[in-house]
């Protein structure tokens, strides 16, 4: 039976796993998909030597940057990302691809409207990583937000009403608002949000998260992270099955 995974820390909030054993029941595909929740990174050579069956992984939240060096070579969109959330194990080696840019080009470019000129993307993660290469590549100008203002990002307390007029897209990378932690949300100044910015998270569980109902609140669009999940998913099988 072909295996294949995804690691991170923690794993309780994903729907990866159900995604794709129900897609292989339904496709009559011989395989599995596993959670292998690594507390430390450090592990994973443990891990491909304990199931040497491994041919696909996924990679999340908080290694999409960090297990590069791991890797034996990265394709070329990878590369330029700089984070990579699969990886094919074959008799080439380990190689990492970033299919996350792909699914949030796929779910954004739809909402994306000419006022649409510039964009907040929260955090400084392997996630950011890809929404602002996608974000730059359709035209948008891209400022980073961070609770530290580490990698040239301004601070969370730095935002203000000049700002949000300007940056009417705001993308939310962190896991703050995440099951179980559905009670937080990013430190944004929400009042002054109008009908005219578009609030996409990357979370998907739980559906609409404190951010986006803030958002929807002030009468924003608001999307949320299911239909990028399902959309680097399946980008991931094709490299899997190199298609």
């Amino acid at each position: 039976m072909k295996l294949f995974g995804l690691i991170g820390y923690p794993l309780s909030h994903t729907f990866s796993p159900g995604y794709f054993n129900e897609k292989f029941k339904r496709e009559h595909i011989h395989a599995e998909y596993r959670a292998f929740p690594l507390e430390r990174l450090e592990e994973f050579p443990e891990l491909l030597n304990l199931y040497p069956q491994l041919q696909g992984l996924n990679v999340t939240i908080p290694y999409k940057e960090r297990i590069i060096p791991y890797l034996g070579r990265l394709d070329k969109l990878a590369q330029d990302i700089g984070a990579v959330n699969c990886i094919r194990l074959d008799e080439e080696g380990l190689t990492g691809f970033n299919t996350d840019a792909s699914g949030f080009r796929d779910t954004i470019r739809p909402l994306l409207q000419a006022r649409h000129k510039a964009a907040l993307i929260l955090g400084t993660g392997g996630a950011s990583r890809a929404v602002r290469y996608i974000l730059e590549q359709e035209g948008l100008e891209c400022l980073l937000v961070s609770r530290t203002g580490e990698k040239g990002a301004v601070k969370y307390n730095e935002l203000d009403r000049d700002m949000l007029e300007r940056y009417t897209v705001i993308i939310n990378t962190t896991p703050a608002g995440m099951y179980p932690r559905h009670e937080e949300a990013p430190a944004i100044p929400y009042r002054f949000l109008t009908a005219g910015h578009l609030l996409y998270d990357l979370i998907y569980n739980p559906a609409e998260t404190l951010f986006l109902k803030k958002g929807r609140q002030q009468g924003a669009a608001v999307k949320n992270g299911y239909d990028m999940l399902i959309g680097q998913a399946e980008g991931s099988w094709s490299v899997w099955n190199k298609i």
